[in-house]
C-alpha cells in the first residue's frame, strides 16, 4: 500500500512537472508570437490552466516532502504529548477542509460538464476539463492527509526535516 500511494504522490508530481513545462512553452509561443507578428488566440487562457494545474497536483507530494509552510513556534513551545496531540488536530482539520475542496471541485467540473459551460475565449474550451485537475489534486491531497493522520495515530510519521529553515543567510 505505501508503494501505491508513494506512486500516487509521484505521479501528480510528475503531472505537475509536464504542467509546468506546457506553461513554460505556452509563454515562450506567446513571446515568440508577439515578436513575429503572430496572433496566438486563447494561448494565454491555456498557460492558466496549465498554472492551475500544476499548482493542484503538486499539493500532496509537496505535503508529503514536508515542503509545506508550518508554523513550528506553537508546536516547539509545548510538551511532546501536546505536539501530538497538536499534529492530530491539524491533520484532521486539514484532511476535513481538503475533503470539502475536493468535493466542490468535483462537483463544479460535473456541473461545468452537466451545463456545457465554456471558456470565454474564442476557442469555447469546455470548463470541465482544467477544473479536472483542480479536483484531481485536491483529491490526492485529502488522501496524502489521511495518510498523514492514520500515521500520525500510530505513531509511525516521520517527519522530513527541510534543510532550508535551518539556514538563515
Amino acid at each position: 500500500m505505501r508503494r501505491l500511494l508513494d506512486g500516487l504522490y509521484g505521479g501528480c508530481a510528475a503531472l505537475a512537472a509536464v504542467a509546468m513545462v506546457g506553461l513554460l512553452l505556452a509563454v515562450l509561443a506567446t513571446v515568440a508570437g508577439r515578436q513575429l507578428g503572430l496572433n496566438l488566440t486563447g494561448i494565454d487562457g491555456y498557460a492558466g490552466y496549465l498554472l492551475a494545474a500544476s499548482g493542484f497536483l503538486s499539493l500532496a507530494h509537496t505535503l508529503k516532502r514536508g515542503e509545506h509552510i508550518r508554523v513550528t513556534l506553537l508546536l516547539n513551545a509545548v510538551p511532546p504529548r501536546w505536539q501530538r496531540a497538536l499534529e492530530l488536530w491539524s491533520l484532521a482539520a486539514g484532511a476535513c477542509l481538503a475533503g470539502l475542496f475536493a468535493w466542490y471541485s468535483a462537483r463544479l467540473a460535473w456541473q461545468s460538464h452537466e451545463f456545457n459551460d465554456v471558456s470565454t475565449g474564442g476557442d469555447a474550451t469546455p470548463l470541465w476539463l482544467p477544473q479536472l485537475s483542480m479536483a484531481f489534486g485536491a483529491a490526492v491531497l485529502l488522501v496524502a492527509l489521511l495518510d498523514d493522520l492514520v500515521l500520525e495515530w500510530r505513531g509511525q510519521r516521520v517527519l522530513p526535516v527541510n534543510e532550508e529553515a535551518t539556514r538563515n543567510e
